[in-house]
C-alpha cells in the first residue's frame, strides 16, 4: 500500500505540495472519508494558497464518486468551517497548511457539528483507506449514482453568528491595527468588523500563499514586528495578528507589546465564567499557571490537558466546558461548537477593551502574573533523547517532579517547564515559565544547553 503516514498527523494531514500531497492522494482521502464516516454530505472551504482550490476540488471528486454531496463553501478561514460544519450539521474539510510555508498543505477534518477528526477518532482509518485506494485504483468501490457539488458563499452568515456570542453594544471607538500576513484574516476581518466602532488599519489583506512579507505565524516574535511597530505609529488602541487560516489571533497591546495568549485565555475565561458561574475551562499544559489561579479565584473549575485541537474538544465535549484556552493562541469556545476560533477571541478582547476607557496593557495587568518564555523550538535528529537528557539533568533535585501527559513538564518549587516534540517538525517545543524573569530565564537557559548540547 501507499505509505501516507509521514503526512497524516495527530489531528490533520499536512505535507510538501506536490511530492507528499498531490491531487490523487486528496481524492482518495475524499472518498476515504465518505467510506469511513458514511457522510452522505460534506462541507469544504480553502485558504488562499496556490495549490489549495485544486486539491480541494480533488477531494469533491472522490467524495462524490462515493455518492456524497459536496458543498464548496470556496475561501474561508478554518473557523468559518467550523461555523459551517456546526450551522449546516455536516461533516467538514479544510484545506490548509495553516502558518506552514507555502510549499505545504493540508485537511482539517471533521465529523458534523465541528467534532474533530484526530488519530483516536477516524483519522488513521482514513489513512488506510486512501491508501488502499492509491494501490487498487481510485474507481475501486464507487457509487453507482456520483454525488452533486454546489457553490455556497458563508463568510455573512459566519460573520453574523460571531456577533451574537460576543456582546459588542457598549463598545467605545477604537482604533485597531489588523495584520493578516495576506493570510485569511484579510478576508474574514472587513465582513466581520463591519458595523463595529472600530478604525481599522490593515496590514498585508491582500490574500497571498507565498506570504510575501512575513510568514503567517504570529507566535514567532519576528512575525510582529510589523504590526508592533504600527500600533505605536497610529497610537492605535490595540493590534491584533492572525496566522495563515486565521483560526489563531495574537494581541499587541498600546505599547506595542505582545501579549500572552495565557492572558488572554484568563481574560475570557473569567467573561465566559461571568455569563456561566461555576463553569469548567480547559487550559492546556503549557499556558500559565495564572490561568487555573485565575479561572478558581472566579469560581469557575480548571482542567488541565494536552496540547492540539482535537484533545482540547474532546476534553471540553466531554465536561461540558464553556471555553478553553491554548498558549499557542488557539482559543475554544462552547458555544461556537466547541471549536476555536481566534476571531472570536478577538471579538471579546475588543469588548472588554471598549466597554471602558482605561488602556489595554491596564485592562490585561490583572490576568498577567509570572514571566513566560514564549515557545522556543530547537531542531533535534532524536526528540526522544534529548528528552531523555533532560528528565536525566533535573532528576534528584528537591521539590521536582515530572509529568509526561504531552512530552515532558518539570515542576520545581517557583518554576516549571514544558519540552514536547512537534506533530509535525523534527523539533522540540520549550515553553517556561518563572515567579520571575531572572528565574524563567535560568531555567530556559539550562534546558536548551542540554536539548541542544
Amino acid at each position: 500500500m501507499a505509505d501516507l503516514t509521514r503526512i497524516f498527523k495527530a489531528y490533520d494531514v499536512r505535507g510538501v505540495v506536490p511530492d507528499e500531497l498531490s491531487e490523487e492522494i486528496a481524492q482518495a482521502v475524499g472518498a476515504a472519508f465518505v467510506e469511513v464516516t458514511g457522510a452522505t454530505s460534506v462541507v469544504m472551504a480553502h485558504d488562499m494558497r496556490a495549490s489549495s482550490g485544486p486539491l480541494s476540488a480533488a477531494f469533491a471528486r472522490g467524495a462524490t464518486s462515493r455518492g456524497a454531496n459536496v458543498v464548496n463553501a470556496g475561501l474561508g478561514s478554518t473557523d468559518m468551517l467550523y461555523y459551517a460544519s456546526g450551522s449546516l450539521d455536516l461533516p467538514g474539510v479544510m484545506f490548509t497548511a495553516s502558518h506552514n510555508p507555502a510549499k505545504y498543505n493540508g485537511m482539517k477534518m471533521c465529523r458534523a457539528g465541528a467534532v474533530p477528526v484526530g488519530t483516536d477518532t477516524g483519522l488513521l482509518e482514513i489513512r488506510d483507506r486512501a491508501a488502499e485506494l492509491l494501490e487498487t485504483g481510485l474507481d475501486a468501490g464507487a457509487a453507482a449514482e456520483k454525488g452533486t457539488l454546489t457553490e455556497r458563499n458563508l463568510l455573512e452568515g459566519y460573520a453574523a453568528h460571531l456577533k451574537t456570542l460576543v456582546d459588542l453594544s457598549g463598545m467605545r471607538p477604537l482604533k485597531v491595527v489588523v495584520d493578516a500576513g495576506n493570510g485569511m484574516g484579510g478576508y474574514t476581518v472587513p465582513e466581520v468588523f463591519a458595523g463595529l466602532p472600530i478604525d481599522l488599519t490593515p496590514l498585508y489583506f491582500e490574500l497571498d500563499g507565498d506570504f510575501p512579507n512575513h510568514e503567517a505565524n504570529p507566535i514567532e516574535p519576528e512575525n510582529l514586528r510589523d504590526l508592533q511597530k504600527a500600533v505605536v505609529e497610529r497610537g492605535a488602541d490595540i493590534g491584533i495578528a492572525f496566522d495563515g487560516d486565521a483560526d489563531r489571533c495574537w494581541v499587541i497591546d498600546e505599547r506595542g507589546e505582545s501579549v500572552s495568549p495565557s492572558t488572554v485565555t484568563a481574560l475570557v475565561a473569567v467573561r465566559e465564567l461571568a455569563k456561566n458561574p461555576g463553569a469548567s475551562i480547559i487550559h492546556n499544559l503549557i499556558t500559565s499557571k495564572g490561568v487555573p489561579e485565575i479561572v478558581r479565584e472566579h469560581g469557575g473549575v480548571p482542567v488541565r490537558t494536552r496540547v492540539g485541537h482535537s484533545f482540547i474538544k474532546a476534553e471540553m465535549a466531554k465536561t461540558g466546558a464553556v471555553f478553553g484556552g491554548e498558549h499557542s493562541a488557539h482559543y475554544y469556545f462552547r458555544d461556537f461548537w466547541f471549536a476555536d476560533s481566534g476571531m472570536l477571541a478577538a471579538l471579546h478582547v475588543l469588548a472588554a477593551l471598549g466597554e471602558q476607557d482605561r488602556p489595554l496593557s491596564e485592562v490585561l495587568s490583572a490576568y498577567s502574573r509570572y514571566a513566560s518564555s514564549g515557545e522556543i523550538n530547537s531542531r533535534v535528529d532524536d526528540q526522544a533523547a534529548a528528552l531523555a537528557r533532560v528528565r536525566a539533568a533535573f532528576s534528584g533535585r528537591e521539590g521536582v517532579t515530572f509529568d509526561e501527559l504531552d512530552g515532558l513538564t518539570v515542576d520545581g518549587p517557583d518554576w516549571w517547564f514544558n519540552l514536547r516534540p512537534s506533530n509535525t517538525e523534527p523539533l522540540l517545543r520549550l515553553n517556561t515559565e518563572g515567579a520571575d524573569e531572572k528565574t524563567m530565564a535560568a531555567v530556559r537557559d539550562e534546558v536548551l544547553t542540554v536539548v541542544r548540547s
